[in-house]
């Protein structure tokens, strides 16, 4: 979202500028990044302070205590992680790993719930945070099982490079979403980041049709993350019968 539009589409450009990463940030940065005058950004910053969407801080501004309060009360996302939880908690003790849920949001997945392995951190995603499909084991697990309309819309987003390992062909991704579709298994072999290998598994509703993903992330080797193919599976259908499939 740019300067365009009404007081409230450049409102929300505000809250937009914030990334992975971005504690807080300054008046001048919120205002290079949504594209607004500084002036404006002052207007409207002054506004979102009052409502708590933001809070000042010493060096700037961060996001607000009323948004992780909405953010809480989203239904859909929020009632599939209650009803995973626990088949989460299992495969969590189950694999020592570190146990993710997310959900697909236009072409990118969102991170529903993330248990941490205590010994082994996952540092590129987090509960609430993003990635591409195209180069995650959830996204596959999800691409594989939605609309050939939606792998359009991906691969015409453009199949963004995020290791070297990251599959940028269309057709090599193609032919891994059928691989996915005979096995109902994915994997990220270093596609999202070096050293970190993914398994993961679709989970779907009362109507059969893909809703989630579950995966099981580490710092291991491909044959490691093969290996644990059957918990993450078995996790899957247990979790997906309990959803009405």
């Amino acid at each position: 979202m740019r300067n365009q539009g009404s007081s409230l589409t450049r409102a929300l450009s505000l809250l937009d500028a914030f990334d992975k990463g971005d504690g807080e940030l300054t008046l001048t940065e919120l205002a290079d990044r949504a594209g607004l005058p500084k002036s404006t950004a002052h207007r409207l910053v002054g506004d979102l302070v009052r409502w708590r969407a933001l809070e000042r801080t010493p060096n700037g501004l961060r996001l607000g205590m009323r948004l992780f309060e909405l953010g809480h009360l989203v239904p859909s996302p929020r009632e599939l992680r209650d009803i995973a939880l626990p088949y989460l908690e299992d495969l969590h003790t189950t694999t020592r790993k570190t146990v993710n849920l997310a959900v697909r949001d236009g072409i990118d997945i969102v991170y529903v719930e993330k248990l941490l392995a205590p010994n082994e951190p996952v540092p590129h995603s987090r509960a609430g945070g993003r990635l591409p499909m195209h180069c995650t084991a959830l996204g596959k697990a999800i691409l594989a099982y939605s609309t050939p309309g939606l792998l359009d819309e991906v691969v015409a987003a453009g199949l963004r490079r995020m290791t070297p390992k990251t599959i940028q062909d269309p057709k090599a991704l193609r032919a891994e979403l059928a691989t996915v579709r005979e096995r109902r298994i994915a994997y990220d072999v270093e596609e999202s980041r070096i050293g970190l290998h993914c398994v993961a598994a679709p989970l779907f509703d009362r109507r059969g049709e893909i809703v989630a993903a579950v995966s099981v992330t580490g710092m291991q080797s491909r044959s490691t993350a093969r290996q644990l193919a059957p918990a993450v599976l078995t996790a899957s259908l247990s979790l997906s019968r309990q959803l009405g499939a």
